[in-house]
């Protein structure tokens, strides 16, 4: 925690900004309390005053569509929103896919600030954010997300929970209870949490606690895709040719496997406990939270792996022990805001946040390599009064890592990261017209005196807008930004074996520097009974860098190989919805999303793991204590593959859902009765290492319940 008295010591974060649009007919649940009237932009973390439409694409996640899609892993939980996708490495480890870049282009934050955790390493990492904390999640897309670092060229995720208070609660007291069960793992989760405002005195306490355990995930059709099933199958045969009877009956059972996916199950746990004093124009605030977390991580049939140490014996093959993960993270945090009343800025926000974690990669009942993290992020931020329609802020960042893998399987070595920021953004409204420039220079700093190496960089960002309002409430806008990324200590130092992703890793310390120039080109049209938002994006890579598979084997595990190419990515994302009447008080609204992105390799052919085209339609009915709905979501195949990479079968999922708010939507207590995949489809997701043998959940029925008081 060394690291965190010195963020203290040294004042350094503090949250930034994005805008949302209300959806079409339904008002955020959740919104810092108010009900927005359909059109109206409300600010999501709201530091700032005016529309920061350089943020163009946020979705916002909150309420009972949050509640619905609540799933142990952040990842999961947001698919159904425009241009997301998931890693789906397994039910308990799920990182966001954003227009199709996943990693260290994509940055997970909690109110603004990273994780702190190793999810970046590698797929089979969680995401040490609980979804049962979350009040609301927003998506961040577009150039401007560079104010949150270098590392979000693709996007960000904020999850924003109340650990640490923003305001007294209405009646001195607010007490959420949040409970869910679901069919397709045997899931069970419940969570609660409190705030309570200690008589006069300014100060709010809060504490939450969490629990989620899942069984095996059950899943619609075979577990082994259709190729992995075809290898078995030769296996059989070869097996039975030289009598190894036994052989082939493991193999014909692997190729027929259907059902649950073994190995599987989840356990997650957490709590915190946060206070804040909240007093005329100042807030300040602290919270300590723990995260555990214990998994299976399948494993592809077919692989074997035995590492031997020098002058070992090689080991009888008698088959693979089943590999899980034990995760454990202690986390502490500070929010600070103070409310100047006049001069040049408004406000001075403080953010920061550090963190100990560890997780083991265990063989059975033995350890395998652990991984060691101690981290530390925190944000400066100084907003400006506005005058004249101009506003912004300018601040510093600063984040600093010191991980260690512990192992004869530990394939990174220990290594140190450092990273300074310094940003502004500003907005200048001209009424019909609007412009808006950011910029960010970052200094990184990686070294492992193991390898001896260190590298050192120096990237410097820009991005710039302008938005013209064709008509009331619709808007044209063009966003260019111009985003330089240093390479992280996986992509330059990782070399050997990695048990739970089996496969073996190799990066290149001579990584250079990955810089991007991308455009954004948008239309969103906002009526009182309808809205459209549309965005196409291009973006253009020097020095991408990506892993992929070479087709060689090292200790019998397929090489996976950072590499750098220039590289492509465009793509499109529309949303829309429209009330079709309204009869007795009952409203029906249709919605429709699709998304689409398609990513090359200068010389090599497309880029791995991209999602295909999905389409996503629904149908609700709409009334004061209950809504009703039906959707149908559609995702191509995808045929589109790198090298060594398999095609992917499409999928048609239909789902349903009904709520009951027993006491109005005004308050946050609802009854959600809901049934996903209802026709139990085999259904895959292209952005996952393990796609071939961790399908997706089959039918799902589920019930949740939040009350709120």
């Amino acid at each position: 925690m060394r690291a965190f008295a010195l963020l203290l010591a040294s004042s350094v974060f503090s949250a930034a900004p994005a805008l949302a649009q209300a959806a079409a007919g339904q008002p955020p649940h959740g919104a810092e309390g108010h009900e927005h009237e359909h059109g109206e932009e409300i600010i999501v973390t709201a530091p700032y005053r005016g529309d920061l439409n350089l943020l163009a694409g946020t979705s916002v996640l909150t309420g009972e569509d949050l509640q619905r899609e609540l799933r142990p892993q952040i990842g999961e939980t947001l698919t159904r929103l425009p241009g997301v996708s998931a890693t789906s490495f397994s039910p308990g480890a799920s990182r966001p896919v954003l227009r199709g870049f996943q990693g260290e282009r994509i940055r997970v934050l909690t109110d603004g600030i990273g994780s702190i955790d190793v999810s970046n390493t590698s797929a089979d990492h969680a995401v040490t954010i609980d979804p049962l904390t979350a009040e609301r999640v927003e998506v961040l897309r577009g150039p401007a997300v560079l104010l949150f670092g270098s590392q979000a060229i693709g996007g960000a995720v904020n999850v924003i929970d109340r650990r640490i208070p923003r305001a007294a609660p209405a009646g001195g007291y607010h007490v959420d209870l949040i409970g869910a069960l679901g069919s397709a793992a045997d899931e069970r989760s419940v969570g609660a949490s409190g705030d309570v405002a200690l008589g006069g005195s300014g100060l709010v306490l809060h504490v939450d606690g969490n629990f989620a355990k899942t069984d095996d995930l059950r899943t619609g059709g075979y577990v082994l895709s259709s190729r992995l099933r075809a290898e078995q199958l030769e296996l059989v045969e070869e097996a039975l040719e030289e009598g190894e009877l036994a052989e082939a009956a493991e193999a014909e059972e692997l190729a027929g496997l259907r059902g649950s996916i073994p190995n599987s199950a989840t356990e997650q746990k957490s709590g915190g406990v946060g206070v804040a004093y909240i007093k005329g124009p100042l807030s300040l605030g602290v919270s300590y939270g723990r995260f555990e977390s214990d998994y299976g991580v399948p494993s592809r049939p077919g692989a074997h792996h035995h590492h031997e140490e020098e002058g070992e014996e090689p080991a009888e093959e008698e088959g693979e022990a089943p590999v899980t993960i034990g995760l454990r993270q202690n986390r502490f945090d500070l929010r600070g805001e103070y409310r100047l009343d006049g001069g040049f800025l408004e406000t001075i926000r403080l953010r920061a946040g550090a963190a100990d974690y560890e997780h083991t990669e265990f063989e059975g009942a033995e350890v395998g390599t652990v991984f060691k993290s101690e981290g530390a992020e925190g944000r400066l931020e100084l907003a400006q009064r506005e005058r004249s329609g101009w506003s912004g802020a300018s601040g510093v960042q600063y984040f600093r890592r010191d991980f260690e893998a512990i192992g004869a399987e530990a394939f990174v070595p220990p290594n140190k990261t450092d990273q300074f920021g310094l940003f502004t953004l500003q907005e200048l409204d001209l009424g019909v017209l609007g412009l808006e420039g950011a910029a960010r220079f970052e200094r990184t700093n990686v070294r492992s005196s193991t390898v001896d190496v260190r590298r050192r960089f120096n990237a410097f960002s820009l991005a710039g807008g302008v938005n013209y309002e064709i008509a009331p409430r619709a808007k044209i806008g063009f966003n260019l930004s111009r985003t330089t990324r240093a390479p992280s200590a996986e992509e330059l130092f990782s070399n050997g074996p990695h048990i739970a992703t089996q496969a073996f890793e190799l990066g290149d310390p001579n990584l250079r520097k990955e810089r991007s120039l991308g455009g954004e080109l948008y239309f969103r049209w906002d009526r009182p009974t309808y809205n459209i938002s549309a965005t196409a994006f291009l973006n253009r890579f020097n020095n991408f860098i990506f892993e992929a598979e070479t087709g060689e084997e090292i200790d019998e595990l397929p090489v996976f190989q950072y590499l750098q190419r220039d590289a492509t990515y465009r793509g499109v994302e529309v949303e829309a919805s429209a009330r079709l009447g309204e009869v007795r008080g009952v409203r029906l609204v249709a919605d429709v999303v699709g998304d689409y992105v398609r990513a090359s390799i200068k010389g090599g052919g497309p880029v791995p793991r991209i999602p295909p085209l999905r389409l996503l339609g629904g149908l609700e009915a709409q009334s004061k204590f209950w809504d009703a709905r039906a959707e149908v979501e559609w995702i191509d195949d995808q045929t589109r593959v790198a090298a060594f990479e398999t095609p992917t079968d499409g999928f048609t999922r239909v789902n349903a859902s009904l709520v009951w708010h027993p006491w109005g939507k005004r308050n946050e207590t609802s009854l959600i009765l809901s049934a996903n995949n209802l026709f139990d489809v085999e259904a895959r997701r292209h952005a996952s290492f393990t796609k071939d043998f961790v399908p997706l959940a089959g039918r799902d029925i589920r019930l949740s319940a939040r009350f709120s008081f």
